[in-house]
């Protein structure tokens, strides 16, 4: 789980660059080693994740046949299903199509 910084002031690139003190660049260097541990916390999670589709296919028997639902949390880019509820849609009416001449009904019956 994700723990909150206790004293992180905020760094931009500019301050890294233009104040390269000491202080400033252990502050940065922390700072990245704290997202490399969470982008390692997340590969773990979406590995895990993996496996337990790779389990319901084997549960199923086959591969692509389950559809997963979205996830209750929108998730790497994909939408929730909680944040976007679908919206009912009107149907088109059918196309009417024109009677075919009698000459031509004549001539299919014909055949």
């Amino acid at each position: 789980m994700a723990k909150q910084p206790k004293n992180a002031l905020p760094l931009t690139f500019v301050d890294i660059v233009m104040r390269a003190d000491a202080e400033t660049i252990k502050a940065a260097y922390e700072a990245r080693v704290k997202v490399d541990g969470l982008l390692a916390e997340r590969e773990a999670a979406y590995r895990q994740i993996a496996e337990l589709e790779g389990q319901v296919a084997t549960v199923i028997g086959e591969e692509g046949v389950f559809a997963f639902p979205p996830p209750p949390i929108p998730v790497a880019g994909m939408p929730s299903a909680v944040a976007k509820a679908p919206s009912p849609k009107k149907r088109p009416a059918p196309a009417k199509t024109k009677p075919l001449p009698d000459d031509t009904a004549d001539a299919m019956e014909s055949q």
